[in-house]
């Protein structure tokens, strides 16, 4: 069984410690985890130089580049054309995330919205799929989207995705895809078990979002992509499909939504 973490965060401020990151990677390959994108974001503008670094070091793994919202006040007109500079190296293959957060507002909001546009035209001008982050932005974030024409690129994905139903078939009617991080696993989550039942399979991908969010039975601990295995398995069985039929369509999704040359 081949897994791919659509979406992890191996950046040495979540692992800081001397080693981890291969610790981590190592440990994600005997789970079966061939495959990771590393996210260049999240942790400041410079996450994505350090995705950069950590992807360099691990066979099987892609990277993004991009701002994340919590960061958005951080951003320059000089930083952008960094941005770009680091889009241009051959293993990255996404911008993001991107988005906007409305309920953490570590950002003024105008700025999150500039951010999220310019970053949105980046991506289409660079033919790159994006990566969206959004959180109790009341559909903005959507129409955005539309808007700047995110969806008339490449592709993009929801990563993390805690929204309803109709807001998942709203994202795939107009061409996205949907990324299931391991909040499928908790107890509470049964909103995100009827999205994990319904969205088309061809439009499925899955995810750690480690460090953070990890999956029953290791919730309460750092979240690492190995974990993405009991995500495939809680999915797998709320779609009635084997989980190794399931790893292999997601991962067939993930190869394609990256556009990355071949399964394997």
């Amino acid at each position: 069984m081949t897994l791919f973490d659509s979406h992890c965060h191996l950046d040495t401020a979540a692992f800081p410690e001397e080693g981890e990151v291969a610790a981590v990677a190592a440990r994600a390959r005997a789970a079966g985890v061939a495959h990771l994108l590393v996210v260049g974001a999240g942790y400041g503008f410079a996450s994505a130089e350090r995705a950069i670094a950590a992807m360099d070091l691990l066979p099987g793994a892609w990277c993004s580049v991009g701002l994340h919202p919590h960061d958005a006040a951080e951003w320059t007109a000089a930083r952008g054309e960094a941005l770009l500079a680091l889009a241009a190296h051959p293993r990255v293959v996404a911008l993001g995330e991107m988005g906007l957060d409305f309920h953490y507002d570590h950002s003024p909001r105008d700025t999150q919205r500039a951010v999220l546009r310019w970053q949105v035209q980046a991506g289409r001008r660079l033919g790159l799929p994006l990566i969206v982050h959004d959180r109790e932005t009341g559909g903005e974030t959507f129409r955005i989207l539309l808007e700047e024409g995110g969806f008339s690129g490449p592709s993009l994905v929801y990563h993390c995705f805690s929204g309803t139903v109709g807001e998942m078939e709203e994202i795939v009617a107009a061409g996205g895809y949907i990324s299931i991080p391991g909040i499928v696993t908790f107890k509470k989550s049964d909103e995100m078990r009827e999205v994990a039942r319904r969205v088309p399979l061809d439009r499925l991908l899955i995810e750690t979002d480690s460090p953070f969010l990890a999956p029953v039975p290791h919730r309460g601990r750092k979240n690492e992509p190995a974990f993405v295995r009991h995500v495939a398995e809680c999915i797998a069985g709320l779609r009635g499909m084997d989980t190794a039929a399931l790893a292999a369509a997601t991962t067939a999704n993930a190869f394609r939504f990256f556009r990355l040359p071949a399964v394997g």
